[in-house]
């Protein structure tokens, strides 16, 4: 009988043994509390707590954490109100802290994110606040990251979510925004069709300066074709004379050339004809072309 209870017993000390072996996941902490008062914070690993006497406080993760906080009412330096609603980003980085510090942290992490929101939209006009999105998050972190930091939370980041202003500023700001896009679509309109009509007068502008250039290189041209035609008039010419004195002509044959110059002045088409004054007379000139002609004969029968 003894035996038994023995057994027993040892199966329940063995028992409440196992159940107070812990082992804690990796990213979390157990902040452990002995009689009622905090002892340590169990890290990653084995641990095991003393029956009766340890107990676990709180299991805090230490992963970055995401909360998504409805819409609060705010009213901008305009007197808008508008419906804003914000993520915050944070860690815990101290569980002690974050245990003991505050109660129900998210909720004051909530009621400090809408009071801190408040003040900063009451200082900015609606176009301001609609367009100055990293200024009202920045200012907003900066804030709730000096609180929280007494509560062992790190707040990494705040984004607004969403900003909804009343239906009719709503109206009122899409119509601008049409306007806004009709003008400028005018405007680029405008712009097109100006410079349209630029390219088309630099377009005829061109072709006319080609054209000019056409008939200047064209007029050059002739001029230097009509150039070398007189060039090779006067080097046939010249080319002539030279072989014509090289063959060291009689004075019969200049005669002779003489009078055929004198025949074609006086084809009957000029109305002037102008005797070369080295022909003292007509006789002379018949005197000189007869006895040419005789001499050929003469020398033909022979």
């Amino acid at each position: 009988m003894e035996i038994i209870v023995i057994l027993v017993l040892l199966i329940i000390l063995l028992l409440i043994i196992i159940c107070n072996i812990k082992i804690v996941p990796q990213a979390q902490a157990y902040v452990m509390e002995r009689l009622g008062a905090y002892h340590s914070t169990w890290g990653t690993g084995l641990h095991v707590k003393i029956p009766f006497v340890d107990r676990i406080s709180r299991k805090v993760s230490l992963k970055e954490q995401v909360v998504d906080f409805p819409p609060q009412p705010v009213i901008t330096k305009d007197n808008v109100t508008m419906q804003i609603d914000t993520v915050v980003y944070f860690q815990i980085t101290d569980p002690k802290m974050y245990t003991y510090g505050v109660e129900r942290p998210i909720s004051a992490i909530e009621n400090l994110t809408a009071t801190t929101l408040r003040n900063i939209i009451g200082d900015l006009e609606l176009d301001h606040t609609l367009t100055s999105r990293d200024v009202i998050n920045t200012k907003i972190r900066v804030i709730l990251d000096e609180a929280t930091d007494a509560w062992g939370i790190k707040v990494n980041r705040v984004e607004l979510k969403n900003i909804l202003p009343p239906p009719e500023i709503q109206d009122a700001m899409e119509k601008q925004m049409k306007a806004e896009r009709e003008r400028r679509a005018k405007i680029l309109d405008a712009e097109g069709a100006k410079r349209s009509e630029i390219l088309v007068a630099e377009g005829h502008k061109e072709a006319a300066i080609l054209r000019a250039d056409a008939m200047k290189e064209t007029k050059i041209r002739e001029a230097q074709g009509e150039a070398e035609a007189i060039r090779s008039v006067q080097q046939a010419y010249a080319d002539s004379l030279k072989l014509l004195n090289e063959a060291k002509p009689t004075d019969r044959v200049i005669a002779l050339k003489s009078l055929e110059a004198f025949q074609k002045a006086a084809d009957g088409k000029a109305t002037k004809i102008i005797i070369p004054s080295e022909i003292q007379s007509m006789a002379g000139l018949a005197a000189s072309v007869k006895e040419l002609f005789v001499d050929g004969n003469i020398s033909d029968q022979q």
